[in-house]
């Protein structure tokens, strides 16, 4: 059984997971430190969806981003993440509903998301999901770089 929950805490176990995660979704970007991911959990209009099993083992996050644009609320879901150990067992599934229903709440018309074609079951859940294929460019500017 997976419990998906927002976090309100970041607690020693939660920074414990991401530090176990972040490395399994990105090699260039280091988890979040304690105080970094309290300040996502803390942020207005951000959820940090954490996915349990029955031992609160966490097996996977989500992050979502709801705000206000003139056209509407709209909602972005981000660095999703699942245990390796864990994937294949509807962890993903359970941390995108959940942000579905968040970004419902919250009066979103869309919620977006963007994933590397490279992801085929992450990429296969999503469209099994509802989640469509959209004709746009994303572009990336970085303001590290430049």
């Amino acid at each position: 059984m997976v419990k998906v929950v927002a976090a309100t805490s970041a607690t020693p176990e939660l920074v414990d997971a991401f530090a176990r995660l972040i490395p399994q979704l990105s090699r260039s970007s280091p988890p979040p430190t304690a105080a970094e991911l309290q300040a996502m959990i803390d942020a207005p209009g951000t959820s940090v969806l954490v996915a349990t099993a029955d031992d609160d083992t966490v097996l996977g996050t989500l992050t979502l981003v709801a705000f206000r644009i003139p056209t509407g609320v709209r909602a972005w879901i981000e660095d999703v993440v699942v245990d390796e150990a864990a994937r294949g067992q509807g962890v993903g599934e359970a941390l995108t509903n959940h942000a579905l229903d968040v970004a419902r709440a919250a009066g979103a018309k869309t919620v977006d998301l963007t994933s590397r074609p490279s992801r085929e079951a992450a990429n296969r859940l999503y469209q099994r999901l509802g989640f469509t294929l959209r004709e746009t460019n994303v572009y990336r500017y970085d303001l590290e770089a430049g």
